[in-house]
């Protein structure tokens, strides 16, 4: 479960849209109070959603060239995010040339030009892309301006009557600016408001947002400040009570275990509905801001009239999807009814776009919900990534936050249809999407790793990882699990669960908490293992049931709760057995553990003819001595087997070297990198096969 407060963003996401350097001359003392007033407004979800927003400083600098001091405005740039803000990710312009552009402004209809026009105004090099939101900043005369998106400033900005109640509110010192689409014509309206009005502070824009200025960085945060707390402070005394109505009580939340098994039956078959045109990874949200809106009896209604803000509804899409049944549905029968609305949705989207598309318009870009709401169970967004399929989660809770306010003092009504159609297909959105990196190999995977704490496993994991995957590190020690995924990054990359895979409850319990965390999963890497060195007279047969229960039972469980989820999910698969040589090669006191890797050896084969049907995939790799960071070699097999070839343990990795054809050391990181390329597109016809990573052993050749 994540909640809607969250602002915890990958450092890759952090200086999006930014060069890796900056040539401007001297940083300035402006430069540092600008991100840290940024850092302080963009803490709070409630001022401004993720990357939403901008704020900007104007200062004089000395000019490299000519010696002379210039005007400059650094301004947050295009795709940054105000929490996380860096000086790498401002736009540097210089002033005389930005103001200079009112003279030759051709109309609003040549607005994407104007934005053109804005990278000849960058000073040096200029650092991120300037936004569309460029304009309003540099036109207004005040040294300091915030433009923000807060869910109380725009419950006014989608009111009905907005532009009265911000009357009510504010008086004169925030006025409000008529709807239009974000570009430099705002931004001179926004100017000619602040110029004839001196005694503002800001100004509320119809259907957007806010935006407010001072002479300094203190004075603009604070007046940013003022306008949101005086927004919500007049919702709150002058709101109606329960503006979404009354509690439907076939509408009530489920309790707490039930609605988590609930979302873990939907999620898997939601997120390949959502994949239909490109694959999405998901995040579940039952916070109880979500699971009171849907509790409520006029939720449909509202989620009819779409998102609110431009940053929203580019996000979530201008709508959700919503089952329009109670919570204690039947699953089966929800499904049904989930992939009947999925159908509508589609459709419906492809209406929308031909409404609205003109030759000029990009191409579709998918007609899968972003968000599928679920009354009693909560929200589900996807996205091509954790970190968005989360992000449009939060955007969704910023929406519930708008129309609470909208509806308390008010009707909400957000902007057009037709106007929300041209902010999502706009040509400058494209341009963000086009500047977006490239998607890694396995972007959108779902991996599942046991016996992720150590060696093989660890490695394996940090690998799909490494190559885009969301990963999920699972280990009989969940601390160690704990600290391989904090090692790989957070949440939104991978997450750890304790696991005994030879016990029924626990898999289905960690395969469940992988669903909730990503929506899914599609590679499976079946790694958890022991093992026993004794000769068969030495062999007990609680050795043999323990070795057993760990490597051929573990691993037919874990691939069966898998197998649950991936093929309701009808998005194919991967499944990795990690075996061993020894499952073809009879060494010496070896015959629990060999007869097990057998056993593994031959699941691969017996799943790769059962499953292929539903597109899964079931491959195995066979190592050999891989001593380096072993947890099965460090807890005793070492000893054993050191001890049967008449070697000092620390000399085992050298000697299992010396005996293969090429002389070479396997390491953990040789394993991975076979798993990596069997779940890869180079290999997707490939299923039922061992592929050997044990620099050469003759005698484990497959025949």
């Amino acid at each position: 479960m994540a909640s809607g407060s969250a602002r915890s963003v990958p450092s890759a996401e952090r200086s999006a849209g930014a060069t890796e350097k900056v040539v401007t001359g001297p940083r300035t003392s402006s430069v540092g109070e600008l991100l840290e007033r940024s850092h302080r407004l963009g803490a709070d979800p409630a001022n401004t959603n993720y990357a939403g927003g901008n704020t900007s400083i104007k200062a004089t600098a000395t000019d490299p060239v000519t010696g002379n001091q210039v005007e400059l405005m650094w301004v947050k740039g295009s795709g940054g995010d105000l929490g996380t803000l860096s000086e790498a990710s401002l736009a540097v312009l210089r002033l005389d040339r930005l103001r200079a552009l009112v003279e030759v402004y051709p109309g609003e209809e040549h607005e994407d030009e104007m934005v053109a026009a804005f990278d000849f105004c960058l000073h040096g090099r200029g650092g991120a892309a300037p936004s569309i939101d460029t304009a309003m900043h540099a036109l207004v005369s005040s040294a300091n301006v915030d433009h923000l998106h807060p869910d109380a400033g725009i419950a006014f900005a989608t009111a009905l009557d907005g532009e009265a109640l911000t009357r009510a509110c504010f008086g004169e010192r925030v006025l409000w600016v008529p709807w239009r689409r974000p570009g430099f014509q705002l931004g001179l309206d926004i100017a000619a408001v602040a110029a004839r009005h001196p005694e503002a502070i800001g100004v509320v824009l119809g259907g957007h947002g806010i935006t407010a200025w001072g002479a300094t960085s203190e004075e603009c945060e604070a007046r940013s400040l003022e306008i949101i707390r005086t927004a919500q402070s007049y919702i709150d005394a002058n709101g109606r009570a329960e503006p979404f109505g009354s509690i439907v009580a076939a509408n009530a939340p489920l309790p707490k275990a039930e609605r988590h098994a609930r979302a873990a039956a939907l999620f898997p078959v939601l997120r390949g509905l959502s994949s239909t045109d490109a694959r999405q990874v998901g995040h579940y949200d039952d916070s109880e801001v979500v699971l009171d809106f849907l509790a409520r009896e006029r939720h449909g209604h509202l989620v009819s009239k779409g998102t609110s803000c431009p940053d929203h509804f580019l996000r979530t899409k201008v709508r959700p999807m919503v089952l329009d049944l109670p919570a204690g549905t039947p699953t089966e029968r929800a499904l049904n009814r989930l992939r009947e609305l999925h159908e509508a949705y589609r459709a419906e989207y492809r209406a929308y776009y031909d409404r609205y598309a003109t030759a000029d318009s990009p191409p579709m870009r998918g007609a899968d919900p972003a968000i599928v709401l679920v009354p009693g169970v909560g929200m589900f967004s996807f996205g091509h990534d954790k970190q968005t399929a989360r992000v449009a989660g939060e955007f969704y809770i910023n929406a519930i936050n708008v129309m609470r306010g909208a509806e308390a003092l008010s009707v909400y009504e957000p902007i057009p249809e037709s106007e929300k159609f041209r902010i999502e297909y706009w040509e400058l959105e494209e341009q963000k999407l086009r500047r977006q990196r490239p998607q890694k190999a396995l972007a959108t995977r779902v991996a599942f790793v046991t016996g992720a704490g150590s060696g093989i496993g660890a490695a394996t994991a940090r690998r799909l990882a490494a190559e885009g995957a969301c990963v999920v590190c699972a280990d009989l020690d969940a601390n160690k699990a704990a600290s391989l995924a904090s090692g790989i990054g957070n949440a939104d990359a991978a997450v750890a669960c304790g696991v005994d895979v030879s016990s029924e409850t626990e898999v289905a319990t960690a395969m469940q908490a992988a669903v909730l965390a990503f929506g899914g999963v599609d590679l499976v890497v079946n790694n958890a293992g022991m093992s026993i060195s004794k000769s068969l007279m030495d062999t007990t047969v609680s050795d043999w049931d323990r070795q057993h229960a760990v490597m051929a039972k573990g691993s037919f469980l874990v691939s069966r709760e898998a197998a649950r989820v991936m093929v309701p999910q009808a998005m194919g698969g991967d499944i990795v057995y990690i075996v061993s040589k020894n499952a073809v090669f009879a060494g010496p006191n070896n015959l629990a553990y060999g007869s097990t890797k057998a056993d593994q050896a031959h699941q691969v084969r017996l799943l790769a003819a059962e499953l292929g049907e539903h597109a899964i995939r079931v491959n195995g790799v066979n190592p050999d001595g891989v001593v380096r960071g072993s947890g099965i070699f460090a807890s005793g097999w070492g000893a054993q087997r050191a001890a049967v070839y008449g070697v000092a343990e620390e000399k085992l990795g050298e000697y299992y070297a010396s005996r293969t054809l090429l002389k070479r050391e396997v390491l953990p990181e040789h394993v991975a990198n076979a798993v990596f390329v069997l779940a890869s597109a180079e290999l997707s016809h490939t299923t039922g096969l061992l592929i050997p990573v044990d620099a050469g052993v003759a005698a484990a050749f497959l025949r």
